[in-house]
């Protein structure tokens, strides 16, 4: 691991901002919403300037139960070419489900048994097969816990680190959400877990409503998030620290303060003795070119991992289609889980889903009457359709449902639907007859 400083997330809505930011070791860009072959100027100038950039993915979902899907693993490892990175990043979570076909469009926590640890553990070595430089992992945030956990947080992802070699993005944010939200303490997670294998690590804000830490990036990072960075400063030199922020973007000035708070936190003084003092000295990542069983915890060197078996899988399937219908399709929410959590954990996805859905559409908001008229339309739609796709095809099936239903009411904005709807599909709107037809369908199912 090389040394990476201090970095900050870069984002199109604070690109110029970022240019400017003194002392800016390095950044992070998320790796979907770049494209190697158009990369963003403000970017190209960055790298000129020799800053490291960092892609890191939001949408492999390599907790979930099927194997990554080599064209995303593919694109993944292609930004990280075009980017010039030591290194590609992702999540512990899973994102999505085959059977049914539905999309979460968040990150959500996987169970801490022994069955998904087998299939995480499988899917990163896929995953650290694929792409050309080294993987590392992040910890997420949670709303809910799992019922029948085997294993604490340090004991997972320990164990994964052991099995695959693959490195650990610490989000400390996250470890504060896990307190609020699972009761779990970070100080032990932090003694739990191999240090030595710490990529680096992200600092974030967030929000607390009726009991609930929404890790929202949208917020200051707080006092108590930079104090779980001391925390973990005591125990390791990290190779690098990165200000998370992705909406309610605040003036430069502000963004400077808080990346000097986390440098001064950084720099406050020696690691504890005998810890390791970089990232440096961790396991070796799994990869091309390196062979199995080479990692502390692994099977004997030249032997291959076991492969999971499909039951397994399965097991792991049924358990994450359960909970995600539940969130997204209305579905009964499965024997163990909270049921105020999981409520709580449904709005939050809805709510996420209308605002993304407006962020790439920005039209829409405007054609159906203001932000809240549109915000109550999808809203309503949400209930009824769940996403199966990416956030793009969410809006214009949101579209298209308007227009099976000959709404909106005003012709005007009818037809100012249908141009938006038309020239982002390719094709014509339904006709009539077969929006009455799609509606009887859906009436008689």
């Amino acid at each position: 691991m090389a040394h990476l400083g201090v970095g900050i997330g870069w984002r199109p809505e604070i690109a110029d901002a970022v240019e400017r930011l003194s002392g800016l070791d390095w950044v992070e860009v998320v790796a979907e919403n770049v494209c190697p072959g158009h990369l963003p100027e403000s970017l190209l100038r960055l790298r000129e300037r020799g800053t490291l950039v960092v892609p890191h993915g939001v949408s492999l979902g390599l907790g979930g139960a099927d194997r990554p899907d080599p064209a995303k693993l593919a694109a993944l490892g292609e930004r990280a070419v075009a980017l010039g990175a030591p290194l590609v990043t992702e999540h512990i979570a899973f994102v999505r489900t085959s059977s049914p076909v539905l999309e979460a469009g968040h990150l959500l926590p996987v169970p801490r048994t022994r069955d998904a640890l087998d299939v995480l553990c499988e899917n990163v070595r896929i995953a650290q097969d694929a792409l050309p430089v080294p993987l590392a992992l992040e910890n997420i945030a949670a709303l809910f816990s799992w019922p029948g956990e085997e294993l604490t947080e340090g004991q997972f992802l320990t164990e994964l680190v052991e099995r695959t070699g693959v490195r650990l993005l610490i989000d400390v944010a996250n470890l504060h959400t896990n307190r609020i939200n699972r009761g779990e303490d970070p100080a032990a997670v932090l003694d739990a877990i191999p240090l030595e294998a710490l990529a680096y690590v992200h600092v974030a804000g967030g929000v607390e409503r009726g009991g609930v830490w929404h890790d929202t990036h949208a917020h200051p990072v707080p006092p108590v998030v930079l104090d779980l960075l001391a925390e973990l400063r005591s125990r390791v030199e990290p190779a690098g620290v990165l200000l998370e922020r992705d909406d309610d973007f605040p003036a430069e000035a502000e963004l400077a303060g808080e990346l000097a708070a986390i440098r001064a936190v950084v720099t406050a003084g020696p690691a504890a003795p005998g810890r390791p003092a970089t990232a440096g000295s961790g396991p070796a990542v799994t990869g091309p070119g390196t062979e199995p069983g080479t990692e502390p915890g692994t099977e004997p060197p030249g032997a291959e991992p076991r492969p999971v078996e499909e039951s397994t899988r399965t097991r792991v399937a049924l358990g994450q289609a359960a909970l995600l219908s539940a969130l997204v399709a209305g579905t009964p929410v499965p024997e163990g889980f909270d049921r105020r959590r999981i409520r709580v954990q449904a709005r939050a996805l809805a709510a996420k889903r209308a605002d993304v859905v407006a962020k790439l559409a920005p039209e829409l908001p405007v054609i159906l009457g203001g932000p809240d008229a549109y915000r109550e339309v999808f809203l309503s739609y949400a209930k009824g359709r769940p996403m199966t796709s990416g956030y793009r095809r969410d809006a214009l099936d949101f579209a298209e449902d308007l227009l099976i239903r000959d709404l909106p009411a005003d012709p005007a904005a009818r037809r100012r639907l249908t141009a938006w709807w038309q020239d982002r599909a390719g094709a014509r709107p339904p006709r009539r007859i077969v929006r009455w037809a799609r509606t009887l369908v859906g009436r008689a199912a």
